[in-house]
């Protein structure tokens, strides 16, 4: 008999699933391919104390990132993707940006968490440098991890009944975030790890956390990155995942334009435009100009 699971973490093709009754057990995929990733439904069969994935119900949505090699899932059915970045080390709008694509793509609401303000002066730069995020209309939420309990109240009201993928590179303060939130999170992680008995299954590659008892609030953690591959966009319609450039396009006097060189090209007279409230940053249409030319070369191939 087939029974209704979460999958809750993913080490490979080992799963680990939870049932109707909240209680955890490893699943294996039915053949050699792996398909599920952490927030997928499925169908299990249990056999002994284990069980098989028969079938993965359809997703909502999808985040993932592929590269000219692989194609690297994080977690499916989400509501929010949370993208954490932090005053010190300074991070990469380019990979931030790539984030933000890939969640526009699959219409998961993204909101940018700034840590680290008690850094009084790298914090004000990196602030600043987050200027054109805010003004697309993406929630950027200043916060200093160290403050647990103001951190806590403030993530909370933001998080509340959504199921939200924590994603940032190292350094951010991820695990800080996590524990904050869900103490004792990293021992649980470890505790699913070692009952796979093998030390190859220590690094999950993403983990889902109950945030509250009633189970209406989930947190998925996910590996620091550092490249963000994007092979899976159309160039074309690169633009349109770009809330800055989206409102100018219409504006082009080329349906297919590529705001690089056209003349009429709405895109370009907004970054000429920058003053205006709705004009484009040089940084996120320099952003715009190189993700095309890689997506527009990885074509070629």
């Amino acid at each position: 008999m087939l029974e209704p699971g979460l999958i809750v973490a993913n080490h490979g093709r080992h799963f680990w699933v939870e049932n109707s009754q909240g209680k955890r057990l490893i699943c294996h995929s039915r053949g050699k391919k792996s398909q599920g990733v952490v927030g997928d439904l499925v169908l299990w069969q249990a056999s002994q104390d284990e069980g098989t994935i028969e079938k993965i119900e359809p997703r909502r949505n999808l985040f993932y990132r592929q590269d000219d090699i692989r194609t690297k899932t994080f977690a499916a059915n989400l509501d929010q993707v949370l993208i954490l970045v932090a005053a010190e080390p300074e991070f990469s709008s380019s990979q931030l940006s790539r984030a933000l694509i890939a969640a526009e793509e699959q219409h998961i609401r993204p909101l940018i968490v700034l840590n680290k303000s008690d850094l009084v002066e790298p914090f004000a730069r990196a602030w600043e440098w987050l200027a054109p995020y805010r003004q697309m209309g993406y929630t950027v939420l200043p916060l200093s991890l160290k403050d647990e309990d103001t951190s806590r109240n403030i993530l909370t009201q933001h998080l509340a009944g959504q199921t939200t993928l924590v994603l940032g590179p190292s350094g951010a303060g991820k695990s800080t975030l996590i524990n904050c939130l869900i103490p004792g999170a990293l021992v649980q992680t470890g505790i699913l790890s070692q009952a796979l008995h093998s030390g190859k299954h220590t690094t999950t590659s993403t983990t889902w956390y109950w945030v509250d008892d009633a189970k209406t609030t989930a947190l998925i953690d996910s590996p620091g990155f550092q490249e963000f591959g994007l092979n899976h966009i159309d160039p074309a319609q690169l633009a349109a995942y770009m809330p800055d450039l989206k409102p100018h396009v219409q504006h082009c006097k080329f349906y297919n334009c590529s705001h690089l060189h056209e003349p009429g090209c709405g895109v370009m007279i907004a970054v000429n435009s920058v003053d205006s409230p709705d004009g484009i940053s040089v940084n996120r249409y320099q952003i715009y100009s190189d993700l095309y030319k890689e997506l527009k070369q990885m074509r070629r191939y």
